[in-house]
């Protein structure tokens, strides 16, 4: 079990970003939260099975239909036990 924390830059809000990141997310058994930050990006920290979370990576580096990612970054975090993958306002 693995944790990663990963900021999505570029036009990920107000596409759809998160709520399609937790329906992805939720899909892989993942849990943890996604949130949008001030500075117009995305915010992820996803906790799981290290292949669903590399699965959730991937799928972040073009997102939703209606995104368009320029960049993300990928930390690691300490694994942590988290409520069921949701969106955090």
């Amino acid at each position: 079990m693995i944790g990663k924390s990963v900021t999505v830059c570029g036009r990920v809000q107000g596409v759809f970003y998160r709520a399609s990141t937790c329906n992805k997310a939720s899909s892989l058994g993942l849990r943890g939260w996604v949130k949008n930050l001030p500075s117009g990006d995305v915010q992820i920290e996803a906790f799981g099975e290290e292949s669903a979370v590399q699965e959730l990576i991937a799928w972040c580096k073009h997102g939703p239909p209606m995104a368009s990612v320029t960049s993300i970054k990928v930390e690691e975090t300490a694994f942590r036990e988290e409520a069921p993958f949701r969106v955090v306002y």
